[in-house]
């Protein structure tokens, strides 16, 4: 994963925001626009850990309109995550935000991860809680471990995917071709 930590950038919310507080759709609107200047200019970034330090409050609709409509923008091909997150009220209105745009956001608190938004569907949970406890996995890893189909397992990990759960990355199979690897956002 070295090569990852290569391509993740930090974006404080804070520092693109007019004040600590971020309220309604035109607000959202605006950091949704500086925000993604600040992506555009670096376009090698795969994973964007969005820092809530210094946010003291922001409605739901604020997050709808800023950060959560760019991951549900980006889906599939940029991941977003949001750290330093101290108030678990301010949680709470991101993940009505999360689930409202139907785009899940990884969500890291004392070095864990976890979900916020939609849930995936109970087939995929045991995948993705999978995922989030190693880190990554191809389908072959998570056939053997959770005793499906590698096919299924593929299946399911490329539903993962394309639903902005996980992303994944191609690299050469040690059995010749290519392998898919899922990892979490982060």
């Amino acid at each position: 994963m070295k090569q990852m930590n290569q391509s993740v950038g930090v974006i404080s919310l804070r520092k693109h925001m007019d004040r600590d507080d971020g309220w309604g759709n035109a607000e959202g609107r605006e950091v949704f626009q500086r925000i993604l200047k600040t992506i555009e200019s670096d376009p090698g970034k795969l994973i964007y850990r969005i820092s809530l330090e210094g946010v003291k409050r922001t409605d739901a609709s604020f997050p709808r309109e800023s950060v959560v409509e760019l991951a549900r923008r980006f889906r599939e091909k940029k991941g977003f995550c949001l750290v330093d997150i101290s108030d678990p009220d301010l949680l709470d209105n991101w993940h009505d935000a999360a689930v409202r745009r139907e785009q899940p956001l990884t969500v890291w608190q004392s070095g864990k991860p976890k979900i916020i938004g939609p849930s995936p569907t109970s087939g995929n949970e045991a995948i993705l809680n999978y995922i989030l406890s190693k880190g990554e996995a191809t389908a072959a890893d998570v056939a053997k471990t959770l005793n499906l189909q590698v096919t299924n397992a593929s299946t399911k990990l490329r539903q993962l995917e394309k639903e902005g759960f996980v992303m994944r990355r191609q690299e050469p199979s040690p059995t010749g071709g290519i392998e898919y690897r899922y990892f979490r956002i982060g």
